[in-house]
């Protein structure tokens, strides 16, 4: 493993009985990037995070963390690591800030004054009992303990989980700030939306299999638009079925809709051919594109040929 690689997984397999965790899992993510783990519930996301921090036990394959092994240098990766799980359970009557406090000097101490910057970035009252709280209330308490000790690597599971939207553009910002200060971030949503501003690539997954790795640019490629089209006089359907990237044709008279997946060149030139008073094209819906392309569809892009993207 190469000092550039902050996380490698090779082969990385988890099955449950018959039930697919995760399968052949190869993907690496560089010192100093932003890798947003995409797909919807139940893909394979937490169940990969936990692979990587040896809390499960892989049925094959393995995985190496900032140069070092999950399960013989636990204790001190973990402290080199910022974690926050899917499922955040607090337990005890703590209030914030003495829980903060504890998980400070677990890690041999963090300025305090860090801890105070963070909760005010998230505007989190330190001196509530934690498990009086809301559950947005409690994200921030966990997130506010991943990235106190500026950890080399931060590993978050749906981190927005629970935020109000003000509160998500600020945890964004954090993710910023962090990639800015030289830390690794592997981040896992099933929103598109939440890492495209942030993520150097994604990691796609889908049914326990990775899809794709991209780069987050590229995606917008992918950009599928809706088209309607007002000619001068009837036109006929058959003209544009079949076009390349030209899908769901609906003609009513003079009027076409469709949805062109890419490039519009194909589109334009059969319309061409006829008397055009007026063209529409949607702004391509990224969100659209990706679920569509990655979930949908039964030729999903293979990840050994994406990676390259």
């Amino acid at each position: 493993m190469t000092s550039d690689i902050a996380v490698l997984a090779e082969d990385l397999t988890k099955f449950y009985g018959a039930q697919r965790g995760i399968e052949n899992l190869n993907l690496d993510v560089k010192v100093g990037e932003v890798m947003g783990f995409l797909g919807p519930n139940g893909a394979g996301k937490t169940t990969t995070i936990r692979l990587l921090l040896d809390f499960l036990r892989p049925t094959r394959g393995h995985a190496r963390i900032l140069g070092l092994d999950p399960r013989r240098d636990k204790a001190v990766l973990h402290r080199q690591i910022g974690y926050l799980p899917g499922e955040l359970a607090f337990p005890g009557r703590e209030t914030a800030k003495d829980l903060l406090r504890f998980f400070g000097d677990a890690r041999g101490g963090v300025a305090w004054s860090t801890v105070t910057s963070l909760a005010e970035r998230l505007d989190l009252d330190l001196s509530r009992r934690v498990r009086a709280m809301s559950k947005g209330n409690k994200q921030k308490v966990g997130l506010v303990q991943a990235f106190m000790h500026q950890p080399a690597l931060l590993i978050l599971d749906e981190p927005t989980s629970g935020l109000d939207p003000l509160m998500q553009q600020e945890f964004l910002a954090m993710v910023r700030d962090a990639r800015d200060n030289g830390q690794t971030v592997f981040m896992s949503s099933h929103v598109l939306a939440e890492v495209q501003s942030t993520a150097d690539r994604v990691a796609i997954v889908r049914n326990g299999q990775l899809a794709a790795v991209e780069k987050v640019e590229s995606l917008g490629r992918r950009a599928v638009r809706s088209v309607e089209i007002h000619f001068g006089d009837p036109v006929s359907r058959a003209e544009f079925t079949g076009l390349p990237g030209v899908s769901n044709v609906e003609v009513a008279g003079p009027v076409l809709r469709c949805t062109v997946d890419g490039r519009l060149d194909p589109l334009i030139k059969a319309a061409a051919l006829h008397e055009v008073i007026d063209l529409l094209s949607a702004e391509p819906d990224l969100e659209e594109t990706f679920l569509s392309y990655y979930y949908h569809s039964e030729g999903a892009t293979d990840a050994t040929a994406a990676a390259g993207a």
